[in-house]
Order: structure tokens, then sequence, then C-alpha cells
């Protein structure tokens, strides 16, 4: 598959990880017990009853990896630090500095093969410790994430520039108390799914300037997973529907970050459903919201498809008036929809004047495993990025200040809840014997990068 896809304008291309999916160690060497830990090892939590404790071993094996990223011919590398491999318990009165040595080995393998190092300080795996408090629905966390914020950007700020606070505080307040999907594992829990997602971004805006006092020349972000929502159909019921669904996924987190409120609709239907109480809602307090907006460099987003959004309550024979007709899905069920990441920078900036944007993470799921010459032709993955990459680049072509992609993800991994049941990545893992196969979407997007120079 040819490409014929160039970015006019300087633009940085890189890959994307996450401890908890890809290090293992989980126990080695002075960590603690993370979330995932105790959640994964639940028994019906998690599929096949997986876990993250060798997953891809990125923790003996990363020269191994870094050196795939460098033949792979990115100039940045975004993962992310394993909290309890630095605080054990959570709290800094516990430093575990051979989990410190760890990342420090890591940085400088990056620099050494000129890759820019990208980090992203809470990707979900906080410490078991800190959740035993509480964890997020604490507002006490705010100062325990600000404590490791410091101790991190003072220990790396030498040679780590680009900084990411949290990864998508949607799945850490929604699936892990409205859902249960993620730890720890609460359903309809809607006052602590909104005390968690205010005190993830009041802890972002506080770590902000921390940061930056500790790290010459910072940049500092959040990452978002945002999509494009529409109604299933023109029935009042799924308009209705899809305003609530972007309040909750979308808007509960760009509202306070750009404009210092938060979606009154949301908490409105939320009130009407009796999903929470009046008083549920006196976590804000005074000053929290300007916090909140501390201007930061740049928004990280995720994006991997729309979301068609229906009134499940409603009959859908109310519903059949011009319906929306869905595309081809990926392994995971996500429906392929390229123009959304276009659609989605636009409203960014158009309706948040959003100063710089970096998509974070794109990527799909497909199963495509190694053939007897131990090739794996994932045409469809290919198409994927291909098909992203080129709208991406239609945006910055209009003047949209998206300045960067991270395709996710670098290897097969720890898909969460779903375990080792789902491949995003441009390399094959054999999660027995941890060999590494670069698919053929590996050298798709090596070329690709090739051309970009």
């Amino acid at each position: 598959m040819e490409n014929n896809i160039k970015s006019k304008r300087p633009f940085n291309w890189g890959i994307a990880t996450s401890s908890y999916q890809i290090e293992g160690g989980h126990d080695l060497h002075g960590r603690g017990p993370s979330v995932w830990d105790v959640f994964s090892h639940s028994k019906g939590r998690v599929k096949n009853g997986d876990n993250g404790d060798i997953a891809c071993d990125h923790y003996h094996l990363f020269p191994e990896d870094i050196k795939l990223m460098k033949d792979l011919g990115v100039d940045s590398y975004r993962f992310s630090i394993s909290w309890p491999r630095i605080f054990p318990v959570g709290t800094e009165d516990k430093i575990n500095q051979p989990g410190m040595d760890f990342y420090a080995r890591l940085v400088d393998t990056l620099l050494e093969n000129n890759i820019t190092p990208f980090v992203t300080l809470n990707h979900w795996d906080i410490p078991q410790g800190l959740e035993d408090l509480g964890g997020w629905t604490n507002r006490d966390m705010v100062e325990q994430f600000i404590k490791y914020s410091h101790y991190l950007s003072r220990g790396l700020g030498d040679r780590v520039s680009n900084w990411i606070t949290h990864n998508e505080p949607w799945c850490i307040s929604f699936l892990g108390y409205v859902e249960g999907r993620k730890p720890p594992g609460l359903k309809g829990e809607w006052a602590k799914s909104l005390h968690t997602a205010h005190h993830l971004l009041l802890s972002h805006g506080k770590a902000v300037p921390e940061i930056k006092s500790n790290v010459k020349n910072a940049k500092v972000g959040i990452t978002l997973n945002l999509n494009t929502a529409i109604p299933a159909s023109d029935s009042e019921y799924d308009k209705k529907e899809c305003d609530f669904y972007d309040a909750q996924f979308n808007r509960l987190y760009l509202d306070p970050l750009y404009k210092q409120k938060y979606p009154e609709l949301l908490f409105d239907r939320l009130l009407e459903k009796g999903a929470i109480k009046q008083s549920d809602l006196n976590f804000i307090k005074d000053g929290d919201l300007k916090t909140i907006s501390t201007p930061t460099d740049f928004l990280g987003v995720n994006y991997y498809s729309r979301a068609v959004i229906r009134d499940e309550s409603v009959d859908e024979a109310l519903n059949e008036k011009h319906k929306v007709t869905m595309g081809p899905k990926t392994d995971f069920g996500w429906e392929v929809y390229p123009r959304g990441i276009y659609d989605l920078l636009k409203r960014l900036q158009d309706e948040y004047s959003v100063n710089e944007i970096m998509i974070t993470e794109n990527g799909c799921s497909y199963g495509d495993g190694p053939n007897e010459n131990k090739k794996v032709n994932d045409v469809k993955r290919v198409e994927y990025h291909r098909s992203h990459i080129e709208q991406i680049l239609i945006a910055v072509d209009e003047g949209i200040p998206c300045t960067g992609y991270f395709a996710w993800s670098l290897m097969d991994n720890f898909e969460w809840a779903e375990g080792y049941s789902q491949r995003f990545g441009l390399i094959w893992v054999d999660f027995d014997t941890l060999e590494r196969i670069p698919k053929e979407s590996y050298y798709w997007y090596q070329k690709f990068l090739k051309s970009q120079k």
C-alpha cells in the first residue's frame, strides 16, 4: 500500500505504551502492588484470568525494544511511570531507588538513540496503598500526586522536557465507578465517579506549575480520550441521549480545563435520574476551577472511533428515521471512522481554542498472527493508520494546531480487562516466549516516517 501523504509542517512522529501493559517485573526490586495487580488477580475481572505480572517483560527487555523503536524511525516515545515502582506504598516517606534507576536507564537509552521521551505520570496503575485510603475519591490524593510529580520531575527533569499528568481520566472515573470494568470495579457510583474526575483534574492543574518549577523549558499537558459523538437517528430521544453522552465523556473534562466550568446538563440529568443528590456536588471548592484551568502547553488526545448514541430506554421503532449507517469494525468491536479524528480536531480548535494538540494514541486491534515465514500481514491496521494520519494532516494543512502523532502501540500487550486477547501492536508478541516480530504495519510506518524526513 503506497503512501502519498506528507506533512507540510514540522511534526512529531512517535509510538506509545504504558507501564502496566508492557513492563512486567511486578514484584521485583522493591516495586509495590498497584491497583491493577490486585484487580487482575481478582477472579472474573480480566478475560481468561490474565494479568500483567510478566506482560512483555519490557522491564528486562527495554534495550531490545528501544532498538526496535530506533529501527522504526520514530523521533519520540510516550511511556508511563509505574507509581508503585517509585513509591511502593504511594507516599514519599518510602522511596524505591531501584525503580527510579530503571526509568533513568530507560530515558538515557532513549536519548542515546535520538528518541525524545514523553513521560506520562499516571496511566491508571496507582499504588494499592493509596486506593486503600479511597484512591481518587479522596481529595488528599491530589497532594499525593503533587509530591509524586515533584519527585519524578526533579529526578528526570534534566533529561525529560515533555510531561503528561494523567492518561484518560474518563476511564478511571467512569469505567472504575459506573461500569466497573476498571479498578476499583464499582458500578453505578456516579457521585464517586464525579469526585474522581474532579480530583484528577485538580491534581493536573496543581501539577503543571510544580513540574515547570523543576524542569527548564518543560512542556506539560494532559491526555484525554475523546471522540465525535453523534445521535444514531434524528429522533429527539437519540439527540437528547447524545447530548448527555457528550457531556459525560467529552465536556466533563474539556469544559473545566478550557472554560472554568462543568457542563450543567450533566449534573441536571444525573439529578433527574436520581443517580446523584444535590449534596454530592459539594466537592467543588472555591478556586478549584481556576486551578484546573491552569494553562497547559498541549492537550493530548487519544482517538480510536466515533460514538453513535442511541437512547436504549426507548423502543427502537421510534428511532428509525435517518438512522446512521455504521462502517467496518475492528476485532475490539470499534467502528473504523477516520473522519472522526478530523471532526474532533476541528471542534477542539473552534469550541475550545486549544493552543496545541498531540494525538497521543491512535490504533486498532486485529488478531493477525505470523505465517509459516514469520510474517504478519496486518493490512487492515496499515489502512487504519494511513487513513487516520491522512485526516490529521488535512486538519494541519487547514491551520489546526496538531503537532504530533503517537501510534498505539509499539507492541501487543496486556489490554486491561481484555487480557491478552486483543492485539494493538505494530509488533507481534509471543506471550509465552516473549519473541517480538514486526508486523507489516511496522514496516509501513517505517516507510512512512522516512517519507516525512
